[in-house]
């Protein structure tokens, strides 16, 4: 692991597991922080029978729902995504009553989620779920953060996630100025938003 504050992280989830329960792990960040690539490292390390990721990010609303709306120009905000369809999603995984849970993932190749992509069998014992507005104060991301055992803030260099951001945004078609465009203009202020819930986070992982 990457710094001494992710290991000792890592070592105290791997302490509380208990086959006999079941952890829901939140990682939150700024856009381009690099949560997707640390739920993706965690769910290798503890291997695939041990750990699933559910993104938040399979609750965007649909472009159907926000074309040709003020939405649409801030695809990513906090009110673009179906934040009551989540904290249903995070209950039902806390219950562990279902034989399988079925999640939505988010497919940047078609810029919609798609319902039903991830399996969550009961006896997986650590759902990690990553997502911007994890520590958020607002109804009902409170009650979404409530649902959480431990939410991890990757703290990563400004100049870093932008220029990932960008890079981001060229690799699934935006022209280069547009790219950057969106990275400083709604994807900052999205940022700015969520660096403000960091003070909420059970851990503070500087992360590159």
């Amino acid at each position: 692991m990457d710094s001494p504050e992710l290991a000792q992280a890592v070592d105290a989830l791997r302490r509380r597991l208990d086959p006999g329960t079941r952890t829901i792990l939140g990682i939150a960040g700024a856009p381009g922080s690099g949560k997707s690539t640390l739920a993706a490292r965690l769910q290798e390390e503890f291997g695939a029978g041990t750990a699933v990721v559910v993104p938040m990010d399979g609750f965007h609303l649909g472009n159907a729902v926000i074309d040709g709306t003020p939405l649409r120009a801030r695809k990513g905000a906090m009110d673009t995504f179906d934040a009551g369809g989540y904290l249903s999603l995070l209950r039902r995984l806390a219950a562990r009553d279902e034989a399988v849970v079925y999640a939505p993932e988010f497919r940047r190749t078609l810029d919609e989620p798609v319902a039903a992509s991830i399996a969550v069998p009961a006896d997986v014992p650590l759902v990690i779920t990553e997502g911007n507005y994890l520590l958020a104060d607002q109804e009902p991301w409170k009650e979404i953060r409530a649902q959480l055992d431990e939410v991890w803030f990757l703290e990563t260099p400004h100049e870093l996630r932008i220029s990932r951001l960008v890079a981001r945004h060229v690799s699934f078609g935006m022209p280069p100025e547009a790219a950057e465009a969106w990275a400083n203009g709604p994807d900052e202020a999205n940022a700015v938003l969520i660096r403000s819930t960091r003070h909420a986070a059970s851990h503070i992982i500087p992360w590159r």
